[in-house]
């Protein structure tokens, strides 16, 4: 089994990093202010996701925040003081490339955000650039951004109209509303809903599910899925074609097929 990699370090501990049986937990720390994003948040959470989604001994991460809320968007205070991240973008000293949200899209790694409170803003659009969503009963998604007279500035309006449809993004995005967990379900925002107090249990088993699986083959899905969508079928099913065979050659596949004729699960070893 490959050793875990260290993390970067960080410019300050408004986001927390553990690995643990091939799973990798951020949290956003700052709970103080409900973890609203600041500069010293933002660039750590970009390293921490590149160093997750590089270490070896990383299959699966899993997103979430400390205290009542995930994330309650931009730090309002910072921006009103001239030393927010509008501030920065508009000075072209933020490079989109590097941001949390393009991050989370190039990540091979799969992601699984505990939506542990509300998500605002940036922290939904942050939550919706997760591949699988988990929230506590209490938790909320808040699309406020017409509210404060911008767009959903993180990927929002990208991802809404590919998960729930052209039409209920617009109510959504236009209409500026708060679902809460149970209303998320309900429109295929969220996988599951769960007791606030099972939350972490939840993710971790869910987490622990997808680290038993050949690595490199749960990789190759997801990056085949964020292909395909921009692509036609003969494009697609020619590049998945492509990428089975550099898996053929694996010790996971034959491990996988020995695994299954001798009955028993299998032990993979990312190679």
């Amino acid at each position: 089994m490959a050793d875990a990699a260290q993390p970067p370090r960080t410019e300050s501990d408004e986001v927390l990093y553990q690995v643990d049986d091939h799973v990798a937990v951020i949290t956003l720390n700052a709970p103080e202010r409900m973890n609203t994003i600041s500069g010293p948040m933002l660039n750590d959470l970009t390293r921490l996701l590149v160093a997750a989604n590089e270490d070896p001994a990383v299959r699966c991460v899993i997103l979430t925040g400390k205290g009542r809320a995930f994330c309650a968007g931009l730090d309002l205070r910072k921006e009103r003081s001239g030393e927010g991240l509008s501030n920065a973008a508009s000075t072209a000293t933020l490079d989109l490339r590097n941001t949390p949200p393009t991050v989370l899209q190039a990540m091979d790694k799969p992601t699984i955000c505990a939506v542990n409170g509300g998500a605002a803003g940036y922290g939904m659009d942050t939550a919706l650039g997760c591949d699988i969503r988990i929230m506590a009963e209490s938790a909320k998604l808040a699309a406020a951004f017409v509210k404060r007279g911008i767009v959903p500035e993180s990927g929002g309006t990208w991802f809404l109209p590919r998960m729930i449809g052209w039409a209920k993004a617009s109510e959504l995005i236009f209409t500026g509303r708060t679902l809460a967990a149970r209303e998320c379900l309900d429109w295929g925002l969220a996988n599951e809903v769960v007791p606030d107090a099972e939350l972490m249990a939840r993710a971790h088993a869910v987490a622990r599910e997808i680290a038993t699986n050949a690595p490199l083959a749960v990789q190759a899905a997801k990056r085949m899925m964020r292909m395909g969508l921009n692509e036609t079928f003969p494009d697609h099913v020619h590049h998945v074609y492509l990428q089975l065979l550099p898996l053929f050659k694996t010790h996971d596949m034959a491990e996988g097929i020995k695994a299954f004729m001798e009955k028993r699960e299998p032990k993979f070893e990312g190679r």
